[in-house]
């Protein structure tokens, strides 16, 4: 079965650029967990959103081309696979005027159930939602 895409919009703003005069390679670090959580909300309940929250375990970003002020982007995201504990999640973003892709990124997450924020098993009502 394939992943369900999640994807959003925006421009890049004079804040996200750095003194080279492209996007900040922080900024790309900052969007990858900016539409997790997005895709996240975007697909749970507000019960599951007290339940649950996830931390990222490890980022692993793929620099490919810069990014400019002004410029409209896409940011992708889907879950690859769940483990135990842990998802896979992807995330591509790309320049609309082009399609250049501008950054690929690998994020490995932890579900933790709150409060105590003890890591927990994907349980099966969260896999069937991604």
């Amino acid at each position: 079965m394939k992943p369900s895409v999640f994807e959003k919009d925006i421009s890049v703003t004079s804040s996200a650029i750095d003194q080279m005069g492209h996007v900040n390679n922080v900024q790309y670090l900052q969007w990858v967990q900016d539409i997790a959580e997005a895709h996240w909300t975007s697909r749970s309940s507000s019960d599951e959103l007290e339940k649950y929250a996830w931390v990222a375990l490890e980022h692993h970003i793929k620099y490919h081309a810069p990014g400019f002020v002004d410029e409209a982007i896409t940011l992708q995201t889907w879950v690859e696979k769940f483990e135990g504990v842990k998802s896979i999640r992807h995330t591509k973003i790309y320049r609309k005027k082009d399609d250049k892709i501008l950054v690929t990124a690998v994020t490995h997450w932890c579900l933790l159930a709150m409060p105590k924020g003890r890591p927990l098993r994907v349980p099966i009502e969260i896999l069937d939602k991604f």
